[in-house]
């Protein structure tokens, strides 16, 4: 009878010793209830500029080629700790295309890691817009692509119909009809490529302002 007893206080002891031993998560590892973000996290969905310290471009770099940057602003966490601007960001080229002759040029950069007062934090972040530089576009549906492209379409319409003219005007004082259509055909088919972006290479150039968004939490690494 006393055995029987004792079987269900000693399965009691066990649960609790194993529940009292069993480690806490980091704080940087956890969340509070209700999913809030942890004290010292930096929401994904953040946006912040970084500046270039390196030149990138898609004739001269290669896919794993290294480079760096700065913040150019403040980051805040949830508890309003800031990381000053100047912090340091690593990074690297992950995909390049260069655009010859006739191709549109293309590069995808990865961020890996920024550097805190706790250290270098690994960081999960896309491309979101690369402001003042209106030659080049991002391609958000395929993960932060850079792409060349033109944002003063009705000048390139104009040097289109002005280059036509120009290409022509030999063909025309000689009285060539046939000299005059191929050189409007060619005018027209540079414009085309200046408006596409068709054989233009891609250039970041160093102080370059880059808006970077968080994919994934950054956590200034306090206990």
């Amino acid at each position: 009878m006393k055995r029987t007893i004792l079987l269900p206080a000693m399965a009691a002891l066990l649960a609790l010793t194993l529940t009292s031993v069993q480690p806490a998560l980091p704080q940087s590892q956890s969340s509070t209830p209700g999913g809030a973000a942890a004290p010292n996290e930096v929401a994904p969905g953040t946006r912040f500029l970084i500046r270039l310290d390196n030149e990138l471009g898609s004739k001269e770099s290669k896919a794993g080629g290294r480079f760096t940057a700065r913040t150019i602003e403040p980051i805040s966490s949830a508890d309003g700790t800031t990381l000053p601007a100047g912090a340091e960001v690593r990074g690297h080229v992950d995909k390049v295309q260069a655009a010859g002759k006739t191709g549109r040029a293309r590069m995808w950069l990865t961020f890996d890691d920024i550097r805190t007062p706790d250290g270098w934090m690994p960081l999960i972040a896309m491309v979101d817009d690369v402001p003042g530089v209106h030659s080049i576009r991002v391609d958000y549906d395929r993960e932060g692509e850079l792409e060349v492209t033109s944002s003063k379409r009705q000048e390139a319409v104009e040097a289109a119909a002005a280059g036509a003219l120009v290409g022509a005007a030999a063909g025309v004082a000689s009285h060539n009809e046939k000299d005059a259509a191929m050189g409007a055909a060619l005018a027209a088919a540079t414009a085309y490529m200046v408006t596409s972006g068709l054989g233009q290479e891609l250039t970041l150039e160093k102080d370059t302002k880059i808006e970077i968004i968080l994919e994934r939490s950054l956590y200034f690494g306090r206990g």
